[in-house]
């Protein structure tokens, strides 16, 4: 389910539903292996104080953000309080059957 930050901009919202929808486009991908989409649902999971201000280069994420955002990154905050991590992560989680992967 979507969600955003009550203080969020406008935009920030746009970029958080289009890393959303590429997110949930890429875990129904039968090309992206388990292990990926695992890897994902994790970083959902995690607690922000468990990043410690990392940045994630991670190629679906990253693509997804220079895609939704029209700006080349090679990295994104891996921080729930960023709208294209949290799109991203959330539609994946969201694409995922409840009983895949523990959920």
């Amino acid at each position: 389910m979507q969600s955003y930050d009550d203080d969020w901009t406008d935009s920030q919202r746009a970029l958080y539903d289009e890393c959303y929808q590429a997110g949930s486009d890429w875990a129904d991908d039968p090309d992206t292996s388990s292990d990926d989409v695992q890897h994902v649902i994790n970083l959902a999971e995690a607690d922000d104080d468990a990043f410690q201000d990392a940045e994630i280069d991670y190629p679906a994420l990253v693509d997804a953000v220079t895609q939704a955002s029209g700006v080349s990154v090679t990295s994104v905050p891996a921080s729930h309080e960023d709208p294209g991590f949290r799109g991203f992560t959330d539609g994946v989680r969201d694409a995922t059957a409840d009983d895949t992967f523990g959920l």
